[in-house]
């Protein structure tokens, strides 16, 4: 036993070691440059640039990037990195998985468990054997810039299908995660759950009154007791939606439920149900419902 825990504790030491040659040799150089100018985050780069976070990264901070490396990015499935690059929205959640705020040192790392990312979700560290967040190996520490601290990572993290990633990858409810930022319960919505979201399309924030969705989003208190009204504690699938003739909502009310012809949530069309999330379901509807 005492020779493992010998053996663990040399593993954690060669990842996490004293690099501070490496922090001085960047000395000067953002996130952005010390990236590019180490030659192996080409791909990195690139996706930076194409998710509009240049800038962001060139920003005071400070931040804390687990960088893939090319070889990283060249061992997603094919089609997968082209298909990010075509998909704004989609890789800037993967690149801000990537990303912890402050300056978080190797050996502050090593204390954690896990880290909360920019994206909102959490990351796992594991230092059991060697140094492993999320699902990749750390290979190199400690790489210090002006405005954080980059780690090197042999594997592209990709955030969980959560109810936000789930409503983002649809590519159909760029309103209602606006909306839900605003009433602050993106947290909520990435938490264990299980919910049940009614969400509303874009076309359907669109068909509300002119001048009421901006009035929502200018009163937070309102905005999150009509969104709270779309959701339902529990997942609750399709087969079982169609049972209830009303279900309590996490605003406290009910909507009502009726199926005789297709599903109708209040006065909203269910269009499209059953899409799955990690920590719940998404049914589609084509209207806002609003509570009493």
């Amino acid at each position: 036993m005492l020779k493992w825990m010998i053996v663990e504790a040399m593993a954690v030491a060669l990842v996490f070691g004293n690099q501070a040659g490496a922090a001085r040799a960047e000395a000067g150089k953002d996130i952005v440059d010390t990236a590019v100018s180490a030659g192996s985050f080409n791909t990195l780069a690139t996706a930076l640039k194409a998710a509009d976070l240049v800038d962001a990264l060139k920003g005071p901070g400070p931040f804390t990037v687990f960088a893939p490396t090319d070889e990283a990015f060249a061992k997603l499935p094919k089609g997968a990195l082209d298909n990010l690059l075509k998909n704004k929205e989609q890789l800037r959640a993967v690149l801000m998985l990537h990303v912890v705020s402050g300056n978080v040192k190797s050996g502050e790392v090593v204390k954690l468990t896990s880290a909360r990312t920019l994206l909102g979700q959490s990351l796992s560290i594991d230092t059991s054997r060697g140094v492993r967040i999320g699902g990749a190996n750390v290979t190199k520490t400690d790489i210090g810039c002006t405005n954080g601290v980059i780690h090197v990572i042999d594997t592209v993290l990709l955030p969980k299908n959560d109810i936000i990633e789930t409503a983002r990858n649809a590519g159909s409810f760029k309103t209602l995660l606006a909306a839900i930022e605003a009433a602050g319960l993106t947290d909520t919505l990435r938490s264990e759950g299980p919910f049940t979201v009614f969400a509303p399309t874009d076309d359907a924030f669109a068909a509300l009154p002119k001048g009421a969705l901006e009035n929502l989003l200018k009163d937070k208190k309102k905005l999150a007791s009509v969104l709270t009204y779309h959701v339902v504690p529990g997942k609750v699938m399709a087969k079982d939606v169609v049972k209830l003739k009303e279900a309590k909502t996490v605003q406290g009310q009910n909507v009502k439920i009726d199926a005789s012809s297709g599903v109708k949530v209040d006065d909203a069309r269910v269009i499209k149900p059953d899409v799955a999330a990690e920590n719940g379901v998404i049914h589609v509807i084509d209207a806002v419902i609003l509570p009493q």
